[in-house]
């Protein structure tokens, strides 16, 4: 099976064309890929396929071999592929994802390939029944959470995917293996969270450190990025309507929530590592 290692600022996926391979068991592979020592070494499985209503379709499964409904750092790796390969040709694509298609544009360099990457996230979703979360207001913005004896206040956001988004004073002393699974298995999250963890720099900067559901610490999260933005807006931490620096540990990204039409455009890298040839016989015996 041929594949593509790629990131976006170090949140990185093997990307297998389903163009050209069949793939039947995507979960189990999933798992073996991401395995550091004994597969490729990565945070998931990210396949590209045919789609019906959209240029390409994204589908993406966790190092746990769960599915994912969406991915901000994969979906713009995608568009760099299917660009660089001549999938497409247009630097106006779209993408089929598990949450909606998305519409992205492209910048390249002088040898026409891809950087950077902007994708219109569409809505941040903010009812709770919808994110989905269980708790007795409407909307969770800045409400209180026991979570292993000790209270959070807490910003719920679906970015397609559902985050929770706690404002803290020190990004860099945080327990976050302990506390972040915490999080993700509450039973008020009935498919688990994205918890990210935000120090505010400035009116528009933030600092971010991410517990993904089925993954753990990544390096970076392009949706809990979009959340993030969009929950410090809602907290006059931000400036509304501002393109928003968020500092991950792997790299920047530049959020914009265009409240008003309730739509949120990231932009950010995406890199290219190797291509390889896996054995999977030999892999899936592991």
């Amino acid at each position: 099976m041929k594949f593509t290692k790629m990131h976006g600022i170090g949140n990185d996926y093997v990307y297998v064309n389903t163009f050209k391979e069949n793939i039947s068991n995507p979960s189990e592979l999933a798992i073996k890929l991401s395995n550091r020592n004994y597969g490729v070494g990565a945070d998931g499985l990210i396949l590209i396929g045919p789609s019906s209503v959209a240029d390409c379709k994204m589908t993406m499964y966790n190092l746990d071999g769960s599915e994912g409904s969406m991915c901000g750092n994969g979906i713009r790796c995608v568009a760099k592929y299917v660009y660089d390969n001549n999938i497409v040709s247009s630097k106006n694509l779209t993408v089929e994802t598990k949450s909606g298609i998305k519409n992205i544009s492209v910048q390249t360099d002088e040898n026409n390939k891809v950087t950077m990457v902007t994708v219109n996230m569409g809505a941040a979703i903010l009812d709770a029944v919808d994110i989905p979360a269980i708790y007795p207001d409407k909307r969770i913005i800045n409400k209180p959470l026991v979570v292993d004896k000790t209270k959070y206040m807490i910003t719920c956001v679906s970015m397609g995917n559902p985050h929770c988004v706690i404002f803290v004073n020190d990004t860099k002393e945080l327990e976050l293996e302990k506390i972040g699974r915490k999080f993700e298995k509450n039973p008020i999250f009935p498919e688990g969270v994205n918890t990210e963890f935000i120090k505010l720099i400035n009116s528009t900067t933030l600092d971010m450190r991410v517990w993904e559901r089925g993954s753990g610490e990544t390096l970076a999260c392009g949706t809990g990025a979009c959340a993030s933005v969009v929950a410090a807006t809602l907290n006059n931490l931000v400036k509304e309507n501002t393109p928003i620096r968020v500092k991950l540990l792997g790299g920047d990204l530049q959020v914009l929530w265009d409240n008003k039409e309730n739509i949120v455009y990231m932009t950010g890298p995406a890199t290219t590592v190797f291509d390889g040839e896996l054995y999977l016989d030999s892999l899936m015996q592991k």
